[in-house]
């Protein structure tokens, strides 16, 4: 038997390996849906327990009486974060509804001291990341897209891998957004 060469040993599996990758990309792009909406950011793959908040709150509860996102939280300019309700929100129905529970006792007395309400965000936007929510819901975007079944959560956590840049460029390179550098990071001018 012959010897083979060692130049040409590499060249094989490196050529091997490619046409494995190519293959193994097939399937998902033939399987792969039309529209953002039928393609939900991916579950993080480890369990991201929901933080201690300074007040219980159920996005479960609020959204089953017909509550919509846009009520509580709002996109100011220049759109990068969205907000959290002014307690003023929370007592137009709070101080008749559950007003003897000792959560919204506690939200009674955000409110009275006109303080708001210290609410560990669950989602952060990650450093050197220039994202901003006004260009994805001006896109369509609805909020279970990005941050899972919220109507579902007693407690909002961190359950999509939103956060992560391959899901981020997997979503614009299928909704044809530019994916270059300067899209979401602050890149130096020439």
């Amino acid at each position: 038997m012959k010897r083979i060469n060692g130049k040409v040993m590499m060249l094989l599996a490196a050529s091997v390996v490619a046409l494995l990758l190519i293959a193994s990309r097939l399937p998902a792009q033939q399987s792969a849906p039309s529209s953002a909406a039928a393609r939900p950011v991916p579950a993080n793959l480890a369990e991201h327990p929901a933080p201690a908040q300074p007040l219980p709150y159920s996005h479960k509860t609020h959204l089953a009486v017909g509550l919509q996102c846009k009520l509580c939280h709002t996109n100011p300019d220049p759109g990068k974060l969205m907000t959290f309700p002014a307690t003023a929100v929370c007592m137009t129905c709070h101080t008749t509804v559950g007003k003897d529970k000792p959560a919204i006792k506690q939200l009674a007395g955000f409110a009275k001291s006109g303080k708001p309400i210290p609410w560990v965000r669950v989602y952060k936007v990650l450093p050197g990341v220039t994202w901003t929510h006004r260009k994805h819901v001006d896109a369509g975007l609805k909020c279970d897209t990005c941050h899972g079944q919220v109507a579902q959560m007693e407690a909002m956590s961190q359950t999509t891998s939103v956060t992560s840049m391959g899901v981020c460029i997997t979503c614009h390179e299928q909704n044809k957004a530019a994916t270059t550098c300067q899209t979401c990071h602050v890149w130096p001018a020439n």
